[in-house]
């Protein structure tokens, strides 16, 4: 049986909220302890919504709660009538995921049989404790920035190795089968650091650092636009005298590949090679002219693929400087 470092974070802060609320001398302490339990989330910036969400929420309840009970009784049916009403108004004011919660505490009310500024202050302690130990445990995050960084070499790798086996295999149709296979599993690496780096955005409490967020959905399109490449390359046969423009272009590509570049020099490069196939004469037939058209659009593609590295890089030169320079 493995026990996880969020188990160990709720079972020690419903304890403690417990331990807190009773020696505060707080009626019903071990709400506390269940607030706890359901307020301690998988990221910092997470729990601290769900804390302030959920004392907004109380605060709601508690105004229905009061003009219901004051109306029809201290009675189950009014209680009912509070749920009726209380329901859709945190629905509507986005505040859902306190119903439950604020709910359990109203019925400390009803088992009282009346609400008081201190029986109010009580269940606000409750929830305040709870949802701040909550917080509290959440503060300590283990750092996920080197598993990023893994994540981002891996993924560069691997398109690394598509790019120069593009170059190797060009004219070779039944050669690009397997990359087909290895594009679905780049696209699967980069769905996984994708979900790391949305972990990572929500820890920051105090500040909103994006860069792998948009770092990893860059790397996205990018696989997108890489598989529709294969599948045109699949189709086109390059002329023989410009085979090397493609190959050399697709290697350099494949060499140069990293977080650090820019893209503009590869730009530069699929530029000139288009250049080459427009100063080209017209194309005598139809498959010849069908063939050309594939081949423009896959520079077009290629050209897009770099484009959105570039646009990337302009977005996020500090960080990426930043970068170049702990790894030196």
């Amino acid at each position: 049986m493995k026990i996880g470092l969020r188990t160990v974070k709720t079972a020690f802060s419903a304890a403690v909220s417990i331990v807190l609320a009773s020696g505060l001398g707080l009626l019903n302490p071990a709400s506390a302890g269940i607030i706890s339990v359901l307020s301690v989330t998988a990221t910092k910036r997470s729990s601290f919504l769900t804390g302030i969400y959920r004392l907004l929420s109380l605060a709601l309840a508690t105004g229905i709660a009061f003009l219901c009970f004051h109306i029809l009784g201290f009675t189950p049916w009014a209680f009912g009538i509070y749920l009726l009403l209380f329901i859709p108004a945190a629905v509507s004011l986005n505040l859902s995921d306190g119903i439950v919660v604020s709910s359990v505490l109203v019925t400390h009310y009803l088992i009282a049989g009346y609400i008081t500024w201190e029986l109010i202050a009580n269940e606000f302690l409750l929830m305040i404790i709870g949802v701040g130990m909550a917080l509290l445990m959440n503060l300590y995050m283990p750092d996920v920035e080197k598993r990023l960084k893994e994540d981002q070499e891996v993924i560069e790798a691997v398109f690394r190795k598509i790019l120069h086996d593009m170059a190797m295999y060009l004219n070779e149709n039944q050669k690009e089968r397997s990359l087909f296979v290895r594009c679905d599993d780049l696209k699967s690496l980069i769905n996984e650091g994708q979900d790391w780096a949305k972990n990572h955005a929500e820890n920051q409490l105090l500040s909103k650092d994006s860069y792998y967020l948009d770092y990893f959905t860059m790397r996205r399109i990018q696989s997108t636009i890489l598989k529709d490449m294969l599948r045109l390359l699949e189709r086109v046969i390059v002329e023989p005298e410009q085979v090397k423009n493609i190959q050399e272009l697709l290697a350099y590509t494949s060499q140069t590949f990293s977080e650090a570049n820019d893209g503009r020099e590869i730009l530069d490069r699929i530029r000139a090679v288009y250049e080459i196939y427009r100063e080209k004469p017209l194309p005598v037939s139809r498959k010849e002219f069908e063939n050309r058209a594939e081949l423009f659009q896959f520079l077009q593609l290629f050209y897009s693929f770099i484009e959105v590295k570039e646009e990337f890089a302009k977005d996020n030169l500090n960080k990426i400087n930043g970068n170049n320079r702990e790894e030196g």
